[in-house]
């Protein structure tokens, strides 16, 4: 593509938010030209997410429905004395399915991989190497940048991808089994499924720290495989990596960082779940949203995802709230706050897990960090 103005958007960063926002404006704004710009050399940053139905509206659902290769009725949680099957469909979504997604949906000249956007301004990107591409409007959605303005917790995973000799006889996500020792502000162990003999095992924390031991958690990895009786497990693949847990602090001050009045989505723009560190859901509605506009000028979609994302850190205040109690509780509390949660009624912790709770939700869920 030949340096120099170019009509419509240009997004810097092809993990979840860019790539299902480029995919979206593909498919339902065929007419507007696009660039997607990532770093790497594959799109979609690599992860599994896992997801529950409420947490996409249903008019949306089209944009996760052909990736969402995994689907379950349900998910397993687990404590000392108290496991529970909980009924809310589920599913997942492998980066490698989300890769293959924007490589079907977009055209050659609608991407560049292996391509560092080193600076984004309302409406250019400044590549590495001094290219300057212009168009009408950018967005910056290259993950995290400066989060010291925020208040934050972090969810740390460690986890490996196992190919077993033997069936492991998990029908559907562990989402939570914290039967384990606790060890760095609250532990818990994440499975899940892709087939009778292939299994994602993460080992979680929930700390104020973002510091992750790779070393100890692949030991306690192996711990668990043994516990759990599981034999001849080949290591496919090692994931890790941390994600926000929203607390609180100065969000206007978040969005000032840089001075440059330039549209973000996910991570950059604090566009995600304050319980889970999760971005799927945002970028899901972002993308939405982005197709809707009719004025693709820099600053005004700056203008709209501000306000996109201030509108949600209101509404998610009690998320926030219940980090807050949890990173402050007692080690032994913390395991059995989550208890508590999990007891509630399926509706309910799917309202939660969504941060969509009413009032009577409010008040029900702030009885349990009291």
């Amino acid at each position: 593509m030949a340096q120099g103005k170019r009509d419509g958007v240009l997004i810097a960063g092809g993990g979840l938010a860019g790539s299902l926002a480029a995919i979206a404006m593909a498919k339902s704004r065929p007419e507007v030209p696009i660039l997607l710009v990532e770093e790497g050399d594959t799109f979609g940053g690599g992860r599994t997410t896992v997801f529950f139905e409420s947490d996409i509206d249903e008019a949306d659902r089209w944009l996760t429905e052909p990736i969402a290769t995994q689907n379950w009725e349900g998910y397993y949680v687990a404590f000392p004395g108290n496991s529970r099957k909980i009924k809310a469909p589920c599913f997942a979504i492998r980066g490698a399915d989300l890769d293959r997604l924007v490589r079907e949906t977009l055209r050659p000249d609608q991407y560049r991989l292996g391509t560092k956007a080193v600076a984004v301004r309302d409406n250019e990107l400044v590549l590495l190497g001094g290219e300057r591409i212009k168009a009408d409007a950018a967005i910056d959605a290259r993950g995290a940048a400066n989060l010291s303005m925020l208040e934050l917790g972090w969810h740390k995973y460690f986890g490996r991808e196992y190919s077993f000799s033997a069936p492991h006889r998990v029908d559907r996500p562990v989402l939570m089994d914290a039967t384990v020792d606790q060890a760095d502000g609250y532990r818990f162990v994440r499975c899940t499924p892709f087939s009778e003999t292939r299994m994602l095992v993460e080992d979680c924390y929930h700390s104020h720290a973002p510091e992750l031991d790779g070393n100890l958690s692949a030991a306690r990895l192996d711990q668990y495989l043994a516990m759990r009786g599981w034999k001849g497990g080949t290591v496919e693949r090692e994931i890790s990596g941390t994600l926000p847990l929203a607390v609180g602090g100065d969000f206007s001050s978040f969005w000032r960082v840089g001075g440059a009045r330039v549209a973000r989505i996910g991570l950059r723009g604090g566009f995600f779940q304050p319980t889970t560190g999760s971005t799927l859901p945002d970028a899901v509605r972002n993308a939405t949203v982005l197709t809707e506009q009719r004025d693709f000028a820099g600053e005004a979609l700056h203008d709209l995802f501000e306000a996109e994302a201030h509108a949600l850190w209101r509404r998610r205040e009690l998320q926030r709230s219940f980090n807050a109690t949890l990173l402050e509780a007692r080690p032994e509390d913390r395991r059995a706050v989550f208890e508590n949660v999990y007891r509630l009624d399926a509706p309910l912790i799917g309202r939660f897990h969504a941060g969509r709770t009413g009032v009577l939700d409010r008040v029900r869920l702030g009885k349990l960090v009291r």
